[in-house]
């Protein structure tokens, strides 16, 4: 049975954002429950998100430290599959990394949404929705509207500076 995914056309003020802080442990599930890691941020780049953000799937561009910008795909929210008590930020960066990179800072612009939150029936179902994601953002950055991101001022600017906008 083929699966098709639909990009919701939500219109937030607020995308493209940008914004970076540092590389904190999260929940311990992406890369050892789903095999599919996350960065994921702070809470104080969590709770400074503008309000017309919804939660949801994201997709845009993404760069540890001082290293090559990647594609990623971001879950922005609870994660009712796991009923999450607290929102988060978590960054899944479409590039093969040797080693972790907490306390690394992140970089990354957003550029669209994919789809809702939602709760799935099995982690398989999970695993699955999120290698669509995945399929989608790649997709979605190959336009021309989206690849002149990663070559943004964004991405070569002081990364010791935190910051979030647009």
């Amino acid at each position: 049975m083929q699966h098709t995914i639909a990009v919701f056309k939500v219109t937030m003020k607020s995308l493209p954002y940008f914004c970076r802080g540092a590389v904190v442990r999260g929940f311990g599930r992406g890369s050892k429950e789903l095999g599919i890691p996350t960065a994921n941020f702070p809470e104080s780049v969590v709770d400074n998100l503008p309000s017309d953000m919804k939660t949801g799937i994201y997709y845009g561009w993404a760069c540890v430290g001082n290293s090559d910008v990647h594609r990623m795909v971001m879950s922005i929210g609870w994660n009712p599959f796991y009923k999450n008590t607290k929102k988060s930020m978590e960054t899944h960066i479409i590039h093969k990394y040797k080693e972790d990179f907490y306390g690394e800072t992140l970089s990354i612009a957003i550029l669209g949404y994919i789809r809702p939150e939602t709760s799935f029936n099995s982690l398989d179902a999970l695993i699955k929705a999120i290698h669509n994601d995945i399929e989608e953002a790649r997709k979605q950055l190959d336009l021309p509207e989206h690849q002149k991101f990663k070559d943004d001022d964004f991405f070569k600017t002081s990364k010791k500076e935190i910051m979030n906008g647009h």
